[in-house]
């Protein structure tokens, strides 16, 4: 009995130095969750029960050997695609049609755009549709569009300014552009057409002998909007209240011909029937073969007069040239949002994490990847920052979570049961040896 006592504890020594061993060997692998080795005492059946009897042990199994799943430390890359999770869950993965699951978050790339691990397992997560919106609920492989973002016709401006009170009338009359006499102040916006063409509409504004009252002169690519041909500017008159506020009941659009393209209601100005221009090479000025949107509406009802510099505060269009991909970053919530050279950026996905009602229980499977099994329970899919599921940390991987200095320790003491389970056999061995030699 003795020796089957002492090999019993030289099997569980020698399990417990093969997953101390297996840690050391991983202390630097992304993701990876060190395990412990379980024991259990063993007893002989019997059929006896007598209270109180002294039974003697029949040796020690492994119970279990389990993951420790607690956090590891976070390191941060200069790699957009490098993902850690920050607290609970999975990275859910493709791997040729099966799903699997993983915390280590090295991504890339491959040739056809889709984000896969070193292995080419497929990252999965939430698509968008052509409109831009995220398709929650349906798990998809995750794919970077390199495509270039389509150009955007400008089709609203806001602008914030202050006109000085304390402005005099210009010298110079009638109104002409090129003489800076002739209007009190000016500044530029840059829009675009249908296909990505950059234009610059211009407002100018002329202080008139009237209080409170100034014209407000719009050209885009120093031609009448919606005539190329002529270089005569579209005109409004702009008024103001005592307060210096817009007043919306007095600003209005003259009645004539030439400046049928600009209306204004409640200080909102609509340039509609825009035609995107552009000068050849003998001077003419006719149409890019562009469209714009079919009106621009221009905000200006944050415009002020006080006397004080006349200057633009604030403004913003819609529109935008045609852009090609940059950069690549996400977020915290796990959403993918591509950046392009013209400035725009758009949300191209979104990470999905899983987690398990027994984490204990899935299935190892290698490569820093776990299988769902009976024992962990159905995966719980969501997005980051949800329920129970951590958060997204890019630029950054999990290390493994080995402590090697408690490895090294649980080396020392592993090989020492080891000694003293091989003494035991070999104490035993020398009694029967002794017991022979005496009959």
């Amino acid at each position: 009995m003795s020796f089957n006592i002492g090999l019993s504890g030289l099997a569980a020594a020698n399990k417990a130095l093969d997953v101390t061993g297996n840690n050391i060997a991983n202390v630097a692998t992304t993701g990876f969750k060190a395990s412990r080795t379980e024991f259990a005492d063993q007893y002989a059946a019997s059929i006896k029960a007598t209270a109180g009897s002294t039974t003697v042990g029949s040796g020690v199994k492994t119970e279990a050997v389990s993951q420790l799943f607690n956090q590891g430390n976070i390191s941060t890359t200069d790699q957009s695609l490098d993902l850690a999770i920050n607290g609970d869950g999975f990275f859910t993965m493709s791997d040729n049609g099966t799903k699997v699951y993983t915390r280590a978050g090295a991504f890339s790339s491959d040739k056809s755009g889709y984000i896969v691990d070193s292995s080419g397992a497929n990252l999965q997560g939430y698509s968008v549709d052509a409109n831009g919106t995220l398709q929650t609920g349906v798990l998809s492989n995750l794919k970077i569009d390199t495509a270039n973002l389509s150009p955007k016709s400008t089709s609203t401006m806001s602008e914030t300014l202050n006109l000085n009170s304390s402005a005099s009338t210009p010298t110079v009359t009638p109104f002409d552009a090129t003489n800076v006499s002739s209007y009190n102040f000016t500044y530029n916006t840059e829009i675009f057409d249908s296909q990505g063409n950059s234009h610059q509409l211009n407002q100018y504004f002329v202080k008139n002998d009237t209080s409170n009252s100034w014209d407000m002169y719009t050209t885009i690519d120093g031609r009448n909007p919606t005539d190329p041909t002529s270089a005569t500017p579209l005109v409004n008159p702009v008024a103001f209240t005592t307060s210096g506020a817009l007043d919306l009941t007095n600003t209005t659009t003259p009645v004539s011909p030439a400046d049928a393209g600009l209306s204004v209601t409640n200080g909102v100005f609509s340039l509609a029937g825009w035609v995107p221009a552009t000068q050849n090479s003998a001077g003419t000025w006719s149409s890019n073969g562009s469209t714009a949107s079919a009106a621009i509406s221009i905000d200006l009802t944050g415009m002020t007069q006080y006397n004080s510099t006349s200057a633009v505060t604030a403004k913003d269009q819609n529109g935008y040239a045609t852009g090609e991909l940059s950069s690549l970053s996400v977020d915290s919530s796990g959403s993918l949002f591509a950046t392009f050279t013209n400035g725009q950026s758009k949300t191209i996905g979104q990470v999905a994490i899983a987690n398990f009602a027994n984490v204990q229980g899935l299935t190892p499977i290698g490569g820093t990847k776990w299988k769902e099994s009976y024992s962990s329970g159905v995966p719980v899919v969501g997005t980051p920052e949800t329920g129970t599921l951590g958060s997204i940390q890019s630029n950054a991987l999990e290390d493994s979570n080995v402590d090697l200095t408690s490895e090294l320790v649980n080396l020392i003491k592993e090989q020492s049961n080891y000694q003293a389970n091989a003494k035991t056999i070999s104490t035993q061995s020398t009694i029967m040896q002794t017991l022979i030699q005496s009959v």
